[in-house]
């Protein structure tokens, strides 16, 4: 037994973008509309289901908060192939943004610095988003300007493939900044 649900009955429906269809529609009154988009009028669902496997058609709630609910006579394996489809279509034509992380330190190198630049513009480039990380370690915490003063340099020396998002905060015993690619 699961707790906390309770005992599931035949009907129901788990997830909420599933539709009521056919039997599972137990309303007293319907509104339908035929499957070219003509209204039929109200009626009871035993008269609506009747005219759906007349045509071939399943009887579909599609507006269930309606007074009284509206329901469609489709094909809904179409209409779920279709919606299926859009979906596949519409994360297929999705951009993924990453958030890559560049670390540095306040007593970090010329060249260092110049390596981890050059890394944050190569993510910039390929169109990911950068966290820029300066970790104080002890007493260095004290010294939160030199932090503020070397992100700011970071991002004057990355502006021509990125721009800065969020400015340089202080969180902890890090201080952050995000950088976003250029809109080309």
């Amino acid at each position: 037994m699961v707790y906390g649900y309770g005992i599931l009955k035949e009907g129901f429906t788990i997830s909420k973008n599933d539709l009521q269809i056919n039997e599972m529609i137990r309303d007293n009154e319907l509104r339908i509309i035929s499957a070219e988009g003509e209204q039929l009028g109200v009626m009871d669902a035993r008269a609506a289901q009747k005219i759906a496997n007349e045509r071939g058609l399943d009887l579909v709630k599609i507006s269930p908060n309606a007074k009284p609910p509206v329901c469609k006579i489709m094909d809904y394996g179409k209409y779920k192939f279709e919606l299926a489809k859009r979906e596949k279509e519409n994360r297929k034509n999705q951009k993924v943004v990453n958030i890559k992380e560049v670390q540095l330190s306040p007593s970090i190198d010329t060249n260092d610095f110049n390596t981890k630049a050059r890394q944050a513009m190569k993510f910039l480039k390929s169109g990911d988003k950068v966290r820029v990380r300066v970790r104080f370690r002890g007493r260095e915490l004290s010294h939160s300007e030199i932090g503020k003063d070397l992100l700011d340099r970071f991002a004057e020396t990355v502006k021509e493939f990125g721009t800065v998002e969020k400015p340089a905060k202080l969180e902890g015993r890090n201080m952050i900044m995000f950088l976003g690619p250029v809109a080309q």
